[in-house]
This record gives structure tokens, C-alpha cells and sequence, in this order.
């Protein structure tokens, strides 16, 4: 345990207010102007005494003319004045043509102060940040109690949470048909009457009727499964073991039973998951190295039913004399078959070495030493909770302010810097990139390449903002494989001694950020994802049922100083695109190389840097 001491809250206050409130240009600006209208009041104050005289004399003079030469005298200033107005009006539209640039420069000046003044936290939001990081300090310093009592004042109660406490308690779980209730045991002896009988309907509708009621009898999931398989209706009964999966994650003779249904359908890799998890999640369980060496067993049987129909696809596929099962695209080859076959062979680190490789050359990265050892401490911290030691996890910052993340096979993750911006703690940056390793401990993203190829399945590249800079990848993993490293994240997340809403949260703030006119579309990381709403409601009923803690580390204080580095990072790579003028990735690696001084023709022959066009 690492002991630190305590600052004073004031102090911690002034910090973080200093941390937070950053000196805003629209403000300078603003001074600047008024300062420049107050000398021109002080100008005119002068001026007035020096023409007051020849005011007096002219108005004499009009007095002592006749009244036509008075008319005409008049009609001629009118006249004159006339002129003067157009003239100034032409002068004024020769200005406004002749310099469209400066127009556009202080319109985009005034869009950049709008937005920072947007993202200026309000007094309520700071106050928040600081109880967070005062509690951090106690969480650290041993004093968990008092730790917990901040985290519980600074964070909103759900409504689930409200809901579970009233409800009753839920029942302990048994196996002995002896402790059902006197309903339980007319169920359990009509199923055992209708099996004698042979009377499909019966069994199904008693045993339907009794994991319905009681089902905290665990036998009765299991019998109700093999029923339905019996009859051939497989998709039933797969929904019956996922439904007791649900309700009873960690009970072993439930998750026996789901592996052995994936066994017998060759689902190898399902069934190593689910082995794996109970063992991470239960490390102090009986069966826990039991399932371990399971998760491992079976693991070794999908890679070699893998490499077999690799082996056999290409095979057929020079026979054919086909050069399919290539990958292909500007991020990953191309590939000749022969040449990806070999490739999936080595499996999942060799693609994600090979993927890695080709991504860095074409996207511009975060060359600060500062925040990639920050992000990488995070992301090995989780990494190393997630069960699948033999990845070399490595973990990228990308320069691009939109909220985005993604993982390649073989624990290769990219977080941009508008994920670090976005975020208000250690805790929810650290939820964004616990669902990304997820993707890849569960060999998400090598199930996408097996099936068919990775370009394939990205199903869009999304334009830096500004469209200055190369393309991201967001991958469509499907909502199956999205709820996975949703659930998958929150745990290890919670494993790597984090609260467990840091990911829920994130989602929550950008799920109500982006709810008006100003803000219609969500972040990309949201909008290739399925519905925000049922992913916070479904996250939130993990966290509630498996009593996951919420009110452990968030590590504001930390994120608050990175995050202001970053922004800052930011706002100098933004202006380097805008002086260079940006058009293609080539350029926008320019950019990152500054900070190195490093010259872009060194780099080109050291990476052979492709000058990939960036989308407009």
C-alpha cells in the first residue's frame, strides 16, 4: 500500500481549480477591445473642445444668409454626406472582399472560444472533483472508511439501487429437490411423471414452470436444458443455459454445464472464455485452478481447430486457383493468401504485430513521454487483470480529439487524446481502455480475421476533426461481442482496483452531452456501439446484482494535470496542421515529429511513411 500525506482540502481545492480553469483567449480578447474603446472615448473627449468654436461660427454665418442660399447650403451637405456614406460603404465591402481569410480566421477564433467556454466545468462540477480527490488521497492513505463516505456524498444514487434495496432478500441457492416448496415439488414430480410417460409437453411445461418460480434450484436449469436439446429445439435450450448463466455467474455446476453445451457444438472458444472468467473473478474458490487449466485446455483446442481450417482453406483455395482469404486495404496489406495464411497460423500476437505496424506508420501518434507512460501504467495495470498473460499488450496515443478507441488482435489498443480530454478521472479512462482489452482477451477481434478479414469488418473511417489528419478504424464487433466487453471491462476493471462505474459514467456524461442541437451526433466510440441507454442499464444491473464497489479509486487529481498537458498538446499539433496546412497523413505526421525533432525526411526512411489522403 502506498502511503502518502494528506494535503490540506483548501489546497487540494486551489489545485485543482488551477488545474481545471485555464486562462481562456476570449477573455484576453475581450480586454483588448475594451481597452482599445476607452481610448477612442478618450479621443472624442478631446476632440470636442478643439471644434466646438468653429461650430459657433458657422451656425452665425447660416443666421445672416438669405433662406434660399440657406436651402441650397443645406441641400449641398445633404448631398455630401450622401456621398461620404457611400463611399464608406464601398470602402467597407472593398474590405470585407479584399480579406476573406481574416474573416474566417476570427470566425473559427470565436468557434474555438465558444467551445472552450463550453467545456469550462461549472463551480458544481469542480466541487465534485474535489471531494473525489481528497477521497482518492484517504482511498490511498489507508483510511478507506472515510474514503467511501466522500466517494458515497460525490456520486449520484441510481435508481436500481434504490429498487434492490427494498426488494426482499434474494433466496440461497440449492440442489436437493427436497428443499423445494410444496408448488416446487409438484413441478419436479410432474417433469419426472412426463419423462416416464414420454409426453414431451408435460416435461417442458413443468420444468418451465419451475425454473420460473424457484430458480434457485440450479438442477432444475440444467434438466430443463437437456430436455429441450433432447427434442431437438437447441436454440431454446442454449437460452436457457444463458438465462442461469445470468442469474447465477459464479455458481460452477451452471457454467458446467453451458461449457459442456459448448463443447459438444465445438464452441471451444466460448467454452475457454467462460472458464476463464470464473477463474479471474474467483480466485478464491475451490474449482478456481480447476477452471483455469479448462480455460487453458480449451483454448489450445480452438487454436488447433483454427489452424486446421486455415490450413484446409488455403489449400483449397490454390487449388482453386483463387487468391482469396487475402486480407487487404491500405491498414493491413495487401496480403497475398499464402502470405495471411501463414500469418493467422502464428495467431493472434502475429496479427496484431503485423496490423500494429502499418497503423503506426499512417496515423499521427502522442510523442509526449508524460502521458504515454501515463496511459501505458493504466492499460498494463488492467492488462495484467485480464487473464491472457501471453499478449504483449501496447497501448497508443492517437492525435485526434474525438472520443475513440480501439483494439486489434493480440492486446495492440489505441486511445485517442480526445478520450483523455473527455474524461474527468483515472477511473473512467481507465473503464474505456478495460473495454477495449476486453476485445482483445476475448480474441474478438481475431474471431472478425478468421471469419473473413479485418477491412471487412471496419465498417467506417471516421475523419479527424477538422478532417486535418488521417482516418481512425471503428470496428463492428456486433452487439454480442459489445455486451461481453462491456460486462467482461467492468470486472477486470474493478480486478485492477478501480470503482467499478468508470466506464458506466463515461458513458452517462456523453449519453447527456450529446442530447441537444448543438451536440446531435455522439462521440464515434458510442455511435458504432448499441444503444447507449440499455448498455448504462444492463452495466449498472451488473454492478448492483454482482455487488461490484463503486466507491473505490477514481484518481482525479493525476488525470486533472495529464488531461490540462494533453489539451495543451492538442491546441500546438492543431496549429502546426493549420500552418502546414494539412491534407494527407503523410502531413499530419509532420506534426508529431516536431516534438521529437526529428526530420520528416529521417523518418520516411526509417518508417517509409505511406501518404495516405485524408477524406475532406
Amino acid at each position: 500500500m502506498k502511503f502518502i500525506k494528506l494535503l490540506p482540502t483548501s489546497l487540494i481545492g486551489l489545485t485543482l481549480i488551477n488545474t481545471l480553469i485555464t486562462p481562456m483567449p476570449a477573455l484576453a480578447k475581450s480586454a483588448k477591445v475594451q481597452h482599445k474603446n476607452q481610448q477612442a472615448d478618450l479621443t472624442q473627449l478631446d476632440v470636442i473642445p478643439e471644434t466646438a468654436p468653429e461650430a459657433d461660427i458657422e451656425t452665425e454665418e447660416r443666421e445672416n444668409l438669405p433662406l434660399e442660399e440657406v436651402e441650397v447650403k443645406e441641400t449641398e451637405v445633404e448631398v455630401d454626406s450622401e456621398l461620404e456614406s457611400k463611399a464608406e460603404d464601398r470602402e467597407n465591402t472593398a474590405e470585407v472582399e479584399k480579406d476573406p481569410e481574416s474573416e474566417e480566421a476570427s470566425k473559427s477564433e470565436n468557434e474555438a472560444d465558444s467551445k472552450a467556454e463550453e467545456k469550462k466545468p461549472t463551480p458544481e462540477e469542480i466541487a465534485r472533483l474535489e471531494k473525489l480527490a481528497l477521497a482518492d488521497q484517504l482511498y490511498l492513505a489507508g483510511d478507506k472508511a472515510a474514503a467511501v463516505k466522500l466517494y458515497r456524498e460525490a456520486k449520484e444514487i441510481w435508481e436500481i439501487e434504490s429498487e434492490k434495496s427494498t426488494e426482499k432478500p434474494e433466496l440461497a441457492v440449492f440442489s436437493n429437490p427436497d428443499q423445494l416448496s410444496p408448488a416446487g415439488k409438484v413441478f419436479w414430480r410432474n417433469y419426472q411423471q412426463g419423462k416416464q410417460q414420454q409426453l414431451s409437453s408435460k416435461v417442458v411445461s413443468s420444468l418451465k414452470l419451475l425454473t420460473t418460480r424457484e430458480p434457485q434450484f440450479l438442477p432444475g436449469h440444467i434438466h430443463y436444458a437437456e430436455a429441450l436439446l433432447g427434442y431437438e429445439r437447441e436454440a431454446e435450450s442454449l437460452a436457457v443455459l444463458n438465462r442461469a448463466v445470468n442469474l447465477y455467474p459464479n455458481e460452477p455446476v451452471i457454467l458446467r454445464a453451458k461449457m459442456d453445451a459448448d463443447i459438444a457444438a465445438e464452441q471451444w472458444l466460448d467454452a475457454s472464455i467462460m472458464a476463464r472468467q470464473y477463474a479471474l473473478f474467483n480466485p478464491d474458490a475451490p474449482q478456481a485452478e480447476e477452471f483455469n487449466q479448462l480455460a487453458e485446455e480449451y483454448l489450445a483446442k480452438y487454436q488447433s481447430s483454427l489452424r486446421s481450417s486455415i490450413t484446409w482453406n488455403a489449400i483449397g483455395n490454390a487449388i482453386a486457383g483463387t487468391v482469396g482469404f487475402a486480407l487487404t486495404g491500405n491498414l493491413f496489406g495487401p496480403l497475398s493468401a499464402l502470405e495471411t495464411t501463414s500469418l493467422l497460423l502464428k495467431g493472434e500476437s502475429a496479427v496484431g504485430e503485423a496490423s500494429v505496424k502499418q497503423i503506426t506508420k499512417q496515423i499521427p501518434l502522442m510523442k509526449d513521454k508524460a502521458v504515454n507512460d501515463y496511459v501505458n501504467q493504466i492499460g498494463q495495470k488492467i492488462a495484467s487483470a485480464s487473464g491472457r498473460e501471453e499478449f504483449d499488450y501496447q497501448f497508443y496515443v492517437v492525435m485526434d480529439d474525438a472520443l475513440n478507441a480501439f483494439a486489434l488482435p493480440g492486446g495492440k489498443i489505441f486511445v485517442n487524446v480526445g478520450a483523455i480530454m473527455e474524461t474527468d478521472s483515472e477511473a473512467e479512462l481507465a473503464g474505456l481502455l478495460a473495454h477495449e482489452v476486453s476485445h482483445s482477451a476475448l480474441s474478438h477481434g481475431f474471431q472478425l480475421v478468421t471469419k473473413g478479414n479485418l477491412t471487412a469488418n471496419i465498417v467506417s473511417y471516421v475523419p479527424y476533426v477538422g478532417n486535418t489528419a488521417s482516418s481512425l478504424i471503428v470496428l463492428n464487433y456486433g452487439r454480442g461481442m459489445e455486451k461481453q466487453a462491456d460486462i467482461f471491462g467492468t470486472r477486470i476493471l474493478v480486478n485492477a482496483g478501480y470503482a467499478a462505474d468508470g466506464v458506466r459514467n463515461l458513458m452517462a456524461q456523453l449519453e447527456s452531452s450529446h442530447q441537444d442541437e448543438d451536440h446531435p451526433e455522439p462521440p464515434a466510440w458510442l455511435s458504432s456501439h448499441p444503444n447507449t441507454k440499455e448498455r448504462i442499464s444492463y452495466i449498472e444491473e451488473l454492478i448492483v446484482d454482482q455487488n461490484l464497489n463503486r466507491y473505490s479509486y477514481e484518481g482525479v487529481q493525476q488525470h486533472q494535470e495529464i488531461k490540462q498537458l494533453v489539451t495543451e498538446k492538442w491546441q500546438e499539433y492543431e496549429k502546426c496542421l493549420k500552418e502546414l496546412d494539412v491534407k494527407s497523413a503523410k502531413s499530419a505526421k509532420q506534426c508529431e515529429l516536431e516534438e521529437e525533432n526529428i526530420t520528416e525526411e529521417e523518418v520516411t526512411e526509417k518508417e517509409n511513411i505511406v501518404d495516405t489522403p485524408l477524406k475532406q
